[in-house]
């Protein structure tokens, strides 16, 4: 990532910034999570682990085509198949839950370019005080059981303004209300797909969209679990599986009734 969208990955991400999905952990190699998934096919783009995942990086996604799936690699943040540049997917990199249906951006890809972002866990800040600039600890969202974690996505083709560049494959990440344990932390979540939603998410043949939309609710409480962690995650050139390491967490400001 050259040093203009190092940038434009940190201004979206540090804190929580309102970008309710801006950081995650992709670690698993893409062999294992292409049989994970049930994918036909492996990325021919080399991606490194990532343990401080920013938006305008490369990601793994599943994606469906031609009877199978595929698991290749895409740029995060949404460019629209009518944008003039790419500069638009920085503030395309959460999708509402809500309005996908509504919203330029996403209503073609809603109905026939859905996906499945692959991730071993996310981050989210929660605030300690009441502060104009409160202080945050990062938290890492992961599965009790240590299985990956799949997003669900919507992707899009951009050929450039003329319809002459190299295809760039893209996506956002969809994102609803928190259930119990996120509602600590922030207010909106990824959707975390179970496998037995998959199927039916990534089915391009599937255009029924009120019944896609009751796929895209809080994950049950009882699964994740919210780890604190080091505010080394706060910058993006930081990476690596110290990011992971468990610190003791602040206690939040309590707010007195007398």
């Amino acid at each position: 990532m050259d040093e203009a969208w190092q940038a434009v990955a940190t201004a979206a991400t540090v804190g929580t910034v309102g970008a309710m999905c801006g950081r995650f952990v992709s670690t698993s190699p893409p062999d294992e999570l292409a049989a994970y998934f049930g994918a036909e096919a492996v990325a021919e783009s080399v991606i490194e682990p990532n343990y401080n995942v920013a938006p305008t990086q490369d990601v793994l996604a599943v994606v469906e085509a031609d009877g199978g799936r595929f698991l290749d690699a895409f740029f995060w943040g949404l460019v629209p198949s009518w944008a003039k540049d790419v500069k638009i997917g920085s503030r395309m990199i959460n999708a509402r839950a809500e309005t996908l249906a509504e919203k330029s951006a996403f209503k073609k890809p809603f109905a026939t370019r859905r996906c499945l972002v692959p991730a071993d866990g996310f981050y989210e800040w929660r605030k300690l005080d009441s502060a104009k600039k409160p202080k945050k600890q990062p938290m890492f969202i992961h599965r009790d059981d240590g299985e990956p974690l799949a997003f669900a996505g919507l992707w899009s083709l951009w050929r450039g303004p003329d319809k002459d560049q190299e295809p760039l494959r893209s996506l956002t990440i969809v994102t609803t209300s928190p259930n119990e344990l996120l509602a600590t932390i922030h207010d909106r979540m990824p959707v975390i797909l179970p496998e037995e939603r998959w199927a039916t998410w990534l089915d391009r043949d599937n255009h029924d969209l009120e019944a896609l939309s009751g796929l895209l609710v809080p994950l049950p409480d009882g699964i994740l679990t919210a780890t604190p962690v080091a505010p080394l995650v706060n910058n993006v050139r930081n990476n690596g599986p110290e990011l992971l390491e468990l610190v003791p967490e602040e206690p939040a400001e309590q707010t007195s009734l007398l």
